[in-house]
């Protein structure tokens, strides 16, 4: 039997989860058991009114429902684990981590192993839009279990769109990164030109925005971050990009392409890390002190 109104569950409070959680305690009508490691993440979420979980166990046991936001797919794999071991039959897990593809149908296996469903539904978008429930969702899930999660989803998101069974959601996640990766990578190698050939970054971002140059890359990633070289940490660093951008080279190959683009941006940002700014937000990349040399070390 299935709640009227569900109890919800969410684990990971990062800098993604913590306003999506904060979405779904103010705009759902009944208790949401919230755990993470950090012990003032999760009293932050208990000043919004979620209830505090000591162990993900206890998160398993009081909800219907758990959401995910976690690194990636290992944590997802092992925290689904914990789950299937101290939840019920009938428990919906949602991961709204970016994994592999494989990562999530495997993860979808076990948990029916235990009677229990699964969804990815990675996220897009920025911090903020996490902050202002406007994110871009992409679901992966049956046909049977998307009309269950959407409205939930719909607390954290504008956008929710079903993009096929499990493991679909990562499938267009990871291409929208891969796009997004690539998209600041030119930006910032461009900028870098613009600004040495006597065009100032601001006006360059005015100008290329009005042409058939923009995106979103640059009125976000561009505007708010490279124009004002405003790079912080604990935002989204150059080693998440990394992953994300291994998942989406290995799925190429699975599918028979050779992802030239894709394998252009991860040097960018290996180099980025190798300078000692992997850990600052992912643009960092363009300042002038990465050594061209170093992107195109081991390159035929």
């Amino acid at each position: 039997m299935t709640d009227i109104i569900p109890i919800l569950g969410f684990i990971g409070l990062g800098v993604m989860g913590s306003g999506m959680c904060a979405n779904a305690v103010r705009k759902h009508g009944a208790k949401v058991h919230v755990f993470d490691l950090n012990a003032e993440a999760l009293a932050a979420q208990v000043a919004g009114g979620a209830v505090a979980a000591a162990s993900v166990a206890e998160v398993a046991q009081a909800a219907s429902i758990i959401f995910l936001s976690l690194p990636g797919g290992r944590q997802v794999d092992a925290v689904a684990q914990e789950i299937a071991a101290a939840g019920r039959p009938g428990t919906v897990v949602v991961a709204l981590s970016t994994t592999g593809v494989a990562d999530a149908r495997a993860v979808a296996a076990k948990l029916a192993g235990a009677g229990m469903h699964f969804a990815d539904a990675p996220v897009a978008r920025t911090r903020q839009a996490a902050i202002d429930g406007t994110l871009s969702i992409m679901v992966g899930a049956s046909t049977e279990l998307f009309p269950r999660i959407e409205p939930l989803l719909r607390y954290m998101g504008s956008d929710v769109t079903h993009c096929g069974e499990v493991g679909c959601g990562q499938v267009v996640k990871l291409v929208n990164n891969c796009l997004l990766f690539e998209n600041v990578a030119s930006i910032a190698e461009m900028m870098v030109v613009a600004e040495r050939a006597g065009v100032a970054p601001a006006r360059l971002v005015e100008a290329v925005g009005l042409g058939s140059g923009n995106s979103f890359a640059l009125q976000n990633h561009g505007l708010k971050a490279m124009v004002p070289r405003a790079f912080p940490e604990k935002a989204f660093p150059s080693d998440y990009v990394l992953k994300d951008l291994g998942y989406a080279i290995e799925l190429a190959g699975e599918m028979g392409v050779e992802p030239r683009m894709a394998n252009r941006a991860a040097q960018y940002y290996k180099a980025a890390v190798d300078e000692g700014i992997g850990a600052k937000y992912f643009p960092a990349h363009m300042r002038d002190g990465i050594d061209p040399a170093a992107i195109d070390k081991g390159q035929d």
